[in-house]
């Protein structure tokens, strides 16, 4: 139960960034020797990937060190350390992990089933069989859905257009290019989160990326570093505290290490752009990351228009921007945002049926929504749809609503963010976890 908050202050750390600890993990495990990464994520989205490359053969220690916060050390056994594993890898709900993985285990000449709970298996992965298979990958979908078989090995580098700006899909390819003959070139229609160039990198891989989002190279037979770092606090974990401390009157915090790269800074433009008081501090780079410290403060803000580029740059926080929006004067539009309909659950339709129980008014678009505020909201009882972002970003919103907000299904709150809950009380918040 949420009730509302008079302020939140203080000083807070977030757990690490959950893309860049996915990449610790795999590319961890194909370096030549042992990989240790601090403040790594330790949580329900990281977990599934934890148990499919222990069931490829590779011995991963997770070392708890706080809420959501782990030593992991991946005993890395090469590009061709892996073995096939006797029972089909299981994801959970993580897409990250499926499509990762399927790019990694195309580079191996076995085969191996991937699959997920019901909700993964609603998720579209044709759009990275598609240019594994063009690779040499044997890929069998279910109807372009999990559960999949995939059998790898004997590679060609291509040339490849992607129809979308994808991490994900970008990661996948590049994973298999690893183990391919040739060289690569990948065309990016926009921006798209780099984590995986800037980590190949930190490994000792040249691989290059010019100003039109153009990537290439060459990586046959190429030995990975170790990896040795702290990674930095989640820009997507930081988002909720943000948006807390911007919209509940008399706040002022600090959050700690984050991670302030560029592909993952969009929400942060946008709400300096609606006017919110945030001031990045103690800038500097770890193992290529960019990392700052942020100041933010309550205060009021201006609705926007949000479309085109950064929209990629922003895709996982939806959800919690709904929330500053509806504190904003005046109208926000959001456009270009229809693969919101395609995560954990259709964030679109969620986000509105949610929040209107909560009085919020929001009209829904094809590709995106439209608010005009400020609205006051009032506490209700709602349903997170198992999705850990719509959960929190509910649980903040009761932050600032009339009356307690209930919220069922609560167990996701700690699905990416493991001491969501405590990291909220200890700034102030009153909020009760039945667990």
């Amino acid at each position: 139960m949420v009730h509302p908050a008079e302020k939140l202050e203080g000083e807070a750390v977030v757990p690490g960034d959950k893309s860049i600890s996915h990449r610790a993990l795999i590319f961890g495990a194909i370096a030549d020797g042992t990989s240790v990464a601090r403040n790594w994520l330790d949580a329900g989205v990281t977990a599934r990937m934890v148990d499919c490359i222990r069931a490829l053969g590779i011995d991963v220690e997770v070392e708890p060190t706080g809420f959501g916060q782990a030593t992991l050390t991946v005993h890395g056994r090469g590009l061709n350390g892996l073995t096939a594993s006797e029972q089909p890898l299981f994801c959970g709900g993580s897409a990250t992990t499926m499509r990762m993985l399927m790019g990694l285990l195309a580079t191996q000449s076995f085969t191996a089933v991937i699959d997920g709970h019901e909700g993964l298996r609603r998720r579209p992965m044709e759009r990275i069989a598609k240019p594994l298979r063009q690779m040499g990958a044997i890929i069998d979908t279910t109807d372009g859905h999990a559960p999949l078989t995939i059998t790898g090995g004997h590679l060609r580098a291509i040339e490849y257009t992607m129809p979308v700006a994808s991490a994900q899909l970008q990661t996948a390819i590049i994973l298999a290019t690893l183990g391919a003959e040739g060289k690569m070139t990948l065309h990016q229609p926009g921006p798209a989160r780099d984590h995986t160039l800037r980590m190949l990198r930190y490994q000792g891989i040249d691989i290059q990326e010019d100003d039109d989002g153009l990537i290439t190279f060459s990586a046959a037979h190429t030995e990975l570093k170790p990896l040795d770092f702290t990674v930095p606090g989640d820009m997507s974990s930081t988002a909720f505290l943000m948006t807390a401390a911007l919209t509940v009157p008399n706040s002022a915090i600090t959050i700690q290490g984050v991670n302030t790269n560029y592909t993952r800074t969009g929400l942060l433009e946008v709400l300096q752009a609606m006017g919110g008081p945030i001031m990045l501090k103690n800038e500097q780079t770890q193992a290529g990351e960019p990392v700052a410290d942020l100041h933010i403060s309550a205060g009021p803000l201006d609705g926007v228009e949000v479309k085109g580029e950064i929209v990629v740059r922003m895709i996982d926080e939806f959800p919690i921007f709904t929330v500053a929006a509806l504190h904003a004067h005046g109208t926000t539009i959001v456009r270009d945002a229809a693969e919101l309909r395609l995560k954990e659950s259709d964030r679109i339709a969620v986000v509105v049926e949610e929040f209107s129980k909560l009085g919020a008014k929001i009209t829904p678009h094809p590709d995106g929504f439209a608010i005009d505020g400020p609205q006051q909201l009032v506490g209700a009882t709602v349903r997170s749809h198992r999705d850990h972002r719509l959960a929190m970003s509910l649980a903040v919103a009761g932050l600032s609503a009339v009356g307690p907000t209930v919220i069922e299904d609560a167990q996701e709150l700690h699905e990416s963010f493991p001491g969501f809950v405590e990291t909220l009380q200890k700034l102030g918040a009153n909020i009760e976890s039945h667990e």
